[in-house]
């Protein structure tokens, strides 16, 4: 078995050549290793410690950024250059030990695998003791990934991801930095996979050591772990998320029709066109963050679905909408209740009829085409 590591690598000249060692000792009669290790433009010799490694070691398949890009944009590059039968994702900065890796390498020797993810939370192994807090963290993040996610992982955050090489061809990453862990995670969910997790050993590292992930990484993760998964969540999540979209949009829709209103307009204007520019601002979120575009459809199709849901929605809407008024509601009210009613036949709408979902196993994240591998 030939095992590619990627080693995305970012000032970290004290311990590459430390970590490269101790990957090496892993190989044996039945494991060779590939190590494809990305320089993300150092700013410290880890360059220089990388290419004499790269003389040393013909195993080793060095890749350097001209800029600096991030962990995931690293891993992406890695990724690209991997030629094993299974693939797997190294630190350069030894938190993690590479023994680890041998005993995850089991469920996909036994066939019973397809992705093995490491767990700082399940192992009976030494842990340094560092920030409570920190960890809090990831347990609330990989207890969010694990509600859209559908799967029971105690530590989604890990470094440690081992996939075979069928998966890793499939996998596509978008993320620069370190979101590039709920977004694999998002994708191996999506695909249905048989997913095994395993406990391993961890030697943290504070930040005057080099710690580098900080507090915006971890809104940037809960970012991701809706917009990748949000396609793919059970239908309640979906409704949750489309509610907080849908509530933005029904804010637009308010505000543009109270002040057409404000202004003169009949009620016949006004409300259509409230609707209309809601409608527009409801679309463009939904394409953004829950709904895969193009899943189905073609884009001209998808449109005209649109159009005519906006359309049919529009209709109800000013029905609504003049029907309380002349009961005698105030207009706030009746085009606030019209918007709350509207909500759910908007999410339908467009969950079921402009997009649909894609079946159980597939994989298509709206804007595939950049890091696609």
């Amino acid at each position: 078995m030939l095992l590619s590591l990627l080693i995305p690598c970012y000032n970290e000249e004290k311990t590459l050549a430390n970590l490269v060692e101790h990957v090496l000792r892993i190989a044996d009669d039945e494991l060779k290793l590939q190590l494809v290790i990305v320089d993300d433009c150092s700013k410290d010799n880890s360059f220089a410690v990388a290419t004499e490694l790269a003389k040393k070691h013909p195993e080793i398949k060095l890749v350097r950024h001209e800029r600096n890009q991030g962990k995931g944009a690293a891993v992406r590059t890695a990724f690209a250059q991997a030629d094993g039968d299974v693939v797997a994702i190294q630190d350069a900065d030894l938190e993690y030990d590479p023994q680890d890796l041998k005993r995850m390498l089991v469920p996909i020797r036994d066939g019973r695998a397809d992705v093995v993810f490491g767990s700082r939370f399940l192992s009976a192994n030494t842990h340094r003791v560092l920030y409570f807090w920190h960890s809090v963290g990831n347990r609330m993040l990989t207890l969010l990934s694990n509600m859209f996610t559908d799967l029971n992982l105690t530590d989604m955050e890990c470094c440690y991801k081992v996939f075979t090489r069928d998966v890793a061809k499939r996998l596509v990453i978008h993320e620069d930095r370190f979101g590039v862990e709920p977004e694999l995670t998002a994708q191996v969910a999506a695909m249905r996979l048989r997913i095994y997790e395993m406990g391993i050993s961890y030697d943290g590292r504070t930040y005057e050591e080099g710690k580098k992930i900080g507090l915006k990484d971890a809104f940037r993760a809960l970012y991701c772990i809706i917009r990748y998964n949000a396609s793919h969540a059970p239908a309640f999540l979906q409704f949750l998320v489309y509610a907080v979209l849908g509530g933005v949009a029904a804010l637009v829709n308010l505000a543009v029709f109270l002040a057409l209103h404000a202004g003169g307009a009949a009620v016949t204007v006004s409300a259509p066109v409230a609707f209309v520019v809601a409608a527009a601002v409801n679309y463009g979120l939904c394409v953004w963050l829950l709904f895969e575009r193009r899943v189905k459809w073609s884009t001209p199709m998808e449109l005209v679905l649109y159009v005519i849901l906006v359309a049919v929605l529009m209709w109800v809407d000013l029905q609504i909408t003049a029907g309380l008024m002349a009961a005698g509601s105030s207009p706030g009210w009746a085009k606030g209740l019209s918007s709350v009613a509207g909500l759910v036949l908007n999410f339908l709408g467009r969950r079921f009829i402009v997009f649909p979902q894609r079946k159980s196993g597939e994989w298509k994240p709206s804007g595939a085409g950049k890091g696609d591998l």
